[in-house]
């Protein structure tokens, strides 16, 4: 049984890499692998690691983001329920300035998307509840909330297509 997860790249901004991880089901359940260094690693640049790992869960209707930095990849997925994905290319002179991709994630295929330094990303639950995941590698210290990026979850400027009108947001969202 290979546990060795497929690999693409966005198609509209080649940087993001996205992982499928090969799910095992059978009469006990699934089984499937979320990480691997040796895979994953290979994806980051020279003396960049996986420091931490965070967990949030939210209720429907619920919209995390769009939030960012200038340091940390993030590998994001969805453990439990299903959620709206979103990243945006915020390097300035990059031929995807502004362009935004999306994803639905769920447990059906647990795809985990790695998001480059100087991009944000957000989600909106689509489920009763999701349990978002994501696995932060930077150098020094976690750049937190304080000193992030935070654009508007829906900024003209980006034109992201949410599957929503009226999500719960936090005051920083707003």
């Amino acid at each position: 049984m290979a546990f060795e997860p497929e690999v693409f790249r966005s198609k509209i901004i080649s940087d993001i890499v996205i992982f499928k991880p090969s799910i095992n089901h059978d009469s006990r359940g699934t089984i499937f692998t979320s990480y691997n260094k040796k895979i994953y690693d290979s994806y980051l640049p020279n003396n960049i690691v996986f420091n931490h790992d965070k967990f949030a869960e939210s209720k429907q209707n619920v919209l995390r983001g769009l939030h960012g930095d200038i340091k940390t990849w993030k590998l994001v997925t969805c453990i439990y329920g299903e959620i709206f994905q979103v990243a945006v290319d915020l390097r300035k002179g990059s031929s995807t300035y502004m362009k935004w991709d999306s994803w639905i994630i769920n447990s059906n295929n647990q795809i985990e998307i790695l998001i480059p330094p100087n991009f944000v990303n957000g989600y909106y639950v689509m489920s009763k509840v999701a349990v978002f995941h994501y696995k932060l590698a930077y150098k020094g210290d976690y750049i937190d909330t304080k000193e992030q990026i935070v654009i508007k979850w829906n900024d003209p400027a980006l034109g992201i297509k949410w599957p929503c009108t009226n999500p719960v947001l936090q005051s920083r969202d707003k």
